[in-house]
């Protein structure tokens, strides 16, 4: 059963008057969480866009660079879509009880992150509103600035890359030092690593584009200590 049908037999389940937050707090703990996972980030994707209305084609393409949707599931996801959208919980709302949802463990928070990235970039443009926007959820999963910028760095064509922001080191750290925290998030970045701490295996085209700035950011370093 795709994560898509599970996502659709939830909202069958719904009773009136409720909403997609009542589905997402029903499945946010295991071994439901990558459906909440899934919900959180269309939630919050919802919340972020800005055109009203039902949802386009267009848009169900840009959750293409997040999950796999098979043409016969776009209708469940865009449902989804549809009623996040139409909540009238704010997205601080759903950020907080994703936070709650994972604690202190960043790892799905920065997988999330990075999935809301990639639908701001998907039109091509990166807004003023969007970072603001994913400024607020980084706040309040926790994250300082060098975690959000480290993040940013990925996907913002202009935005200021920082090798050793990337890979969590502090500037001049040594060369032994930053080989053992590439090592660390290249593991962590693995799909299997991924799924067991929640990521569908719908989702794991996040950890593409995190490997490329990992591997990147460490030939940057290699490179400066020759």
């Amino acid at each position: 059963m795709s994560i898509w049908t599970r996502i659709g037999e939830a909202l069958a389940a719904l009773a009136n008057g409720e909403g997609l937050l009542a589905v997402f707090d029903r499945l946010r703990t295991p071994p439901d969480r990558t459906v909440a996972f899934t919900i959180a980030v269309i939630a919050l994707g919802a919340k972020m866009a800005k055109a009203d209305g039902q949802v386009t084609r267009h848009e169900v393409r840009a959750f293409r660079e997040v999950f796999v949707i098979a043409p016969e599931e776009e209708d469940n996801a865009a449902r989804v879509f549809d009623l996040a959208r139409q909540d009238v919980a704010g997205f601080d709302i759903y950020a907080r009880r994703i936070k709650a949802m994972y604690g202190d463990d960043e790892g799905p928070l920065c997988d999330l992150m990075e999935g809301l990235f990639h639908i701001a970039l998907a039109d091509g443009f990166y807004h003023s509103k969007e970072d603001a926007f994913l400024q607020e959820v980084a706040d309040i999963f926790g994250f300082d600035q060098r975690r959000f910028q480290s993040i940013r760095a990925q996907f913002v064509p202009d935005a200021e890359r920082d090798p050793y922001s990337v890979l969590g080191v502090e500037p001049g750290a040594p060369k032994d030092q930053v080989r053992a925290a590439w090592a660390r998030l290249v593991r962590e970045t693995h799909p299997d690593r991924m799924i067991a701490r929640g990521v569908p295996p719908e989702a794991i085209k996040l950890a593409e584009r995190r490997m490329v700035a990992i591997n990147r950011a460490w030939e940057d370093i290699r490179g400066q200590h020759g």
